[in-house]
């Protein structure tokens, strides 16, 4: 498939690439016809490169209730997570490898303590990407950029 996806790439490009190279020959200007333009080439978009990609776990009720690293109490069952390093209040997409269901979370805790694991989730989000049963899993985390909303103001009339 991606063989005859580029094949029929590469004619398309040297069959626009030669229009290209011909140019427009010089005489009267109302013997010409316009030129047509060519639609653009689709293009597949790329996917971003991972922040992060490893093992995450998740914790529960044993740290409801207490205090996290951004000064709320924790709520298993926010969707939210700990990481060593990104910015609290950071939102990251975490996808699960294993069957390649995503949830959204935000960082509000610093962790994991154990070596190796890259990401703390919460009972809710844990559940969200069916981690929970087996308590580690190998993920992947995208930085989530976002969105800015618009304050809407009332207009007087």
């Amino acid at each position: 498939m991606r063989t005859r996806t580029a094949h029929g790439l590469a004619i398309v490009l040297s069959v626009v690439s030669l229009g290209a190279a011909q140019g427009v020959s010089p005489g009267p200007a109302s013997s010409q016809k316009p030129a047509t333009q060519q639609p653009p080439v689709a293009h597949r978009k790329a996917r971003a490169k991972p922040y992060q990609v490893g093992t995450a776990s998740w914790y529960g009720s044993y740290f409801d209730g207490k205090a996290t690293a951004s000064g709320e109490p924790y709520n298993m069952y926010d969707l939210t997570a700990a990481h060593p390093t990104l910015p609290l209040g950071t939102q990251v997409r975490v996808t699960n490898l294993r069957n390649g269901r995503t949830v959204v979370v935000r960082i509000n805790d610093r962790g994991p303590v154990v070596p190796g694991r890259i990401i703390d989730l919460s009972y809710s989000a844990a559940r969200a990407l069916d981690v929970k049963a087996r308590g580690l899993q190998r993920v992947r985390l995208d930085v989530v950029q976002p969105q800015t909303e618009a304050l809407l103001q009332p207009v007087a009339y």
